[in-house]
């Protein structure tokens, strides 16, 4: 069996995340057993959410364990089987974590995948095809559930979640605006994903200068939000809501280093009847097939054309990642260990 490199969390962060609270290991694969398989690892998935798990403190899921292997998703290929499910050949996605290889039992529900490549890039299974874009689906079509014409905003909006969002609301006839930090950011979200506008957050770093953007950018107002920062940004947005928006809460970014954000005017929430709700997505599995059709539907049509920032070798993979919190990735953020 391979030796495999892995990522551990060796500490946990004291305010901002450092490449100190991670340890890179090598240790043995070990021998397969009845109904396992061994996966070889082609792209490790980065990901906001994986910071939160870096704290102790109460959160939606368990925090990620200190010395082991730091998790998240991964696709690669099965280069062993001891079970008839799977052959050796086999490009799957899975929830392998910051490792080279991965021992998966393929009988229990929802470890393991099997992905078709010849449409779709094997990569985008980790974004627009994967978690990602199913975040985005459920966001706007369970919880905005907007109708054609309605104004949209989503921030973060040329990072996996929000390219997504675009493509299926402008599917749905709306108007798409996105925020985004720099100029080259809201040059792809206008010209290649195909939002009507798009705002530069770096431009505009206080609530009062967002807010007005957003009435240039959204002269009707805003009718549906897709939230993945929080801070200033969705203090702006408020006052720009029409009466009865929907709010997707999805992200809190700018509060990952455990600093409360508070609300600088949250009776807007009431004086507009704001339905906001926040939701996780692997919560909602039912809606999966459903919407990751719909996605491999938009990436093979190129109606969805997701960027990625690749950073190579394992040993990259946590100064990427304190990249990622910084807003350094352009599009979704993977590591490339193939």
């Amino acid at each position: 069996m391979p030796t495999n490199k892995q990522i551990h969390l060796a500490s946990r962060p004291e305010g901002e995340a450092q490449a100190g609270n991670f340890r890179l290991v090598t240790a043995e694969t070990p021998p397969l057993a009845d109904g396992q398989v061994l996966v070889r690892h082609h792209y490790l998935s980065l990901d906001p959410y994986m910071r939160g798990r870096m704290n102790e403190s109460k959160s939606y899921a368990q925090p990620q364990p200190v010395g082991q292997v730091f998790q998240g998703g991964t696709v690669g290929e099965v280069v062993e089987s001891r079970n008839p499910k799977y052959a050796v050949g086999d490009k799957v996605v899975g929830f392998g974590g910051w490792q080279e290889y991965s021992v998966v039992d393929g009988n229990q529900p929802g470890m393991l995948r099997k992905v078709d490549t010849a449409h779709v890039p094997l990569s985008h299974y980790l974004g627009a095809v994967g978690m990602p874009g199913v975040t985005a689906w459920y966001g706007l079509v369970k919880i905005i559930a907007p109708k054609a014409g309605e104004t949209l905003v989503v921030s973060a909006a040329s990072g996996a979640v929000g390219s997504a969002f675009g493509a299926l609301a402008k599917a749905r006839g709306c108007r798409v605006v996105g925020i985004a930090g720099g100029p080259d950011k809201c040059k792809y979200v206008t010209d290649e994903l195909g939002f009507d506008a798009c705002i530069d957050y770096r431009q505009h770093p206080d609530a009062k200068s967002m807010s007005a953007a957003l009435k240039e950018a959204c002269p009707q107002g805003i009718d549906g939000y897709f939230e993945n920062v929080g801070g200033y940004i969705l203090d702006a947005v408020l006052s720009r809501l029409n009466a009865f928006a929907r709010i997707a809460l999805c992200g809190m970014i700018a509060g990952y280093d455990g600093q409360p954000l508070p609300l600088a005017n949250p009776a807007l929430l009431l004086i507009n009847r704001v339905k906001l709700e926040g939701f996780i997505v692997s919560e909602h599995m039912e809606v999966w097939p459903e919407a990751l059709k719909e996605l491999g539907t938009l990436v093979a049509a190129g109606k969805l054309r997701p960027r990625e920032s690749i950073a190579q070798g394992i040993e990259a993979a946590p100064e990427a990642f304190l990249g990622l919190l910084k807003g350094r990735n352009f599009g979704k953020q993977l590591v490339k260990l193939i």
